[in-house]
C-alpha cells in the first residue's frame, strides 16, 4: 500500500483549474520530487497535502485513510505526522534553540529530551553553537537550516518541501541535501519536495513529476525522464549551454564532442556520432586565474553579460562558444567581475549530460 496517493485531485480558485486531474502514488521512505514552471500546481498541491488547502475534487490517501479536511480532530493527528519547509522562511522573535524546540514543547516534551534532540538537529544542519543566537539575525542560509532542523525535530512521517534552497549559495544547498539525504537514509522519512533545481532532483529523487499547467506530464526516475526529454520538460527545465556537435569515444572511455569554433566538450559518457549535450550553469567553476582540478574541461574566456538576479549572479562568457555561468552576489562582488572581464571556466565529464 502506498503511504500517500492522491486520486483525481483538482483546485480552482476564481474559476481558473489550478490543478486538473492530478493522480500519483508515494511509498513510504521515498523521495518523490515535483519539478516544473512557476505556476505549474506545485505548491498548491503541497499545501493540499499540509491541510492548509482543501481540493475542490477528488481525494487524498494517507496509508489507506482519506484527508478529512472537515475535522479538527482528524487534522490535528495528521499534522502530528506532517513537517513543512516553505520556500520563505518564518521564524520566530526568540533563539535559535527556542525555534527548533517550539513543536516539542508544544507536544509536551521533557527539557532533557528536547534538549538533546534539539541538539541532534543542530548538528545535522551544522548549527551547533547557533543555540542562543536570534534567529532573525541570521543570513538566509542559516535560516533556511533552522527551519529544517525546526520540521525535522517532530521526526515527521511526511516532509513537505517547497523550493527548499531556492536562492541559496551553493555552500548551504550542500548542507541542506546532504542534510535531507542522511534523514531519509537514516529514518525512511517520506519527502515530497518541489524544486526547479535539476541537480538537485537528479541527486534526491527516487522518482520525479513533471508538472505543467496544473496537470502531470510525467512520472519516473530522472533519467527515464531526461534521458529522451521532450520539448515541454526542456522548456521547463530551462536548460542551458546545450551545445550540438559530433561525438567520438577516446583511449580513457571518455567522449569528446566537438561543438564548434574550437570548443570540444569531454563527456562522461560514451558515444559515437551526432549528439546534444547540456552542462547547468552552476556545474561550472569560474575564477580569474588557470584552474588546476581533475575537471576534464577547461576553457579561457570574456565576460560578455551580467544579470544580477539577487543573492545569484548570471553570467555569459564568451569562450570560443557562449556559456552561462551561475555564481553568488558575494563571489561576483569579491573578484570584482563586470563585462569584459578576463575568465576561466572548467567543469567535469560528469557534470555534460546528454539532452
Amino acid at each position: 500500500m502506498p503511504f500517500i496517493e492522491a486520486q483525481s485531485l483538482c483546485k480552482e480558485y476564481s474559476g481558473k483549474q489550478v490543478l486538473k486531474n492530478i493522480n500519483f502514488k508515494v511509498q513510504n521512505g521515498e523521495i518523490f520530487v515535483l519539478v516544473g514552471p512557476n505556476g505549474a500546481g506545485k505548491t498548491t498541491l503541497l499545501r493540499i497535502l499540509d491541510l492548509l488547502e482543501e481540493p475542490s475534487s477528488g481525494t487524498v490517501l494517507v496509508d489507506g485513510t482519506q484527508m478529512n479536511y472537515h475535522s479538527a480532530k482528524h487534522q490535528l493527528v495528521l499534522r502530528r505526522r506532517i513537517g513543512m519547509v516553505f520556500q520563505q522562511t518564518v521564524l520566530f522573535n526568540m533563539s535559535v534553540f527556542d525555534n527548533v524546540a517550539y513543536g516539542l514543547r508544544v507536544k509536551g516534551e521533557s527539557d532533557k529530551s528536547v534538549k538533546q534532540r534539539v541538539g541532534e538537529e543542530l548538528e545535522l544542519v551544522q548549527l551547533h553553537g547557533f543555540e542562543q543566537k536570534n534567529a532573525l539575525a541570521l543570513s538566509g542560509g542559516e535560516a533556511q537550516r533552522v527551519a529544517l532542523a525546526q520540521a525535522l525535530v517532530i521526526e515527521p512521517e511526511l516532509l513537505l518541501l517547497d523550493e527548499p534552497t531556492a536562492n541559496l549559495d551553493p555552500r548551504n544547498v550542500s548542507i541542506v541535501e546532504e542534510a535531507l539525504s542522511r534523514v531519509n537514509r537514516e529514518k525512511k522519512t517520506t519527502m515530497i519536495m518541489a524544486t526547479h533545481n535539476m541537480l538537485q532532483a537528479e541527486n534526491l529523487a527516487q522518482r520525479v513529476a513533471a508538472f505543467n499547467e496544473g496537470r502531470i506530464e510525467r512520472i519516473g526516475t530522472f533519467h527515464e525522464i531526461f534521458e529522451a526529454p521532450s520539448k515541454f520538460v526542456l522548456d521547463f527545465a530551462r536548460l542551458e549551454n546545450v551545445f550540438s556537435g559530433f561525438s567520438r569515444v577516446t583511449g580513457e572511455g571518455t567522449s569528446l564532442v566537438d561543438v564548434g569554433d574550437g570548443v570540444q566538450i569531454e563527456t562522461a559518457f560514451k558515444k559515437t556520432g551526432n549528439t546534444t549535450v547540456f552542462v547547468r550553469p552552476e556545474d561550472i567553476i569560474l575564477s580569474l586565474n588557470p584552474i588546476v582540478s581533475s575537471a576534464r574541461n577547461s576553457f579561457e574566456g570574456r565576460i560578455v553579460e551580467v544579470s544580477d538576479l539577487g543573492a545569484i549572479v548570471r553570467l555569459k562568457v564568451k569562450a570560443g562558444r557562449d556559456f552561462t555561468v551561475q555564481i553568488t552576489k558575494r563571489s561576483f562582488n569579491d573578484l570584482q567581475l563586470n563585462i569584459d572581464s578576463k575568465v576561466f571556466l572548467a567543469f567535469k565529464a560528469s557534470s555534460v549530460q546528454a539532452a
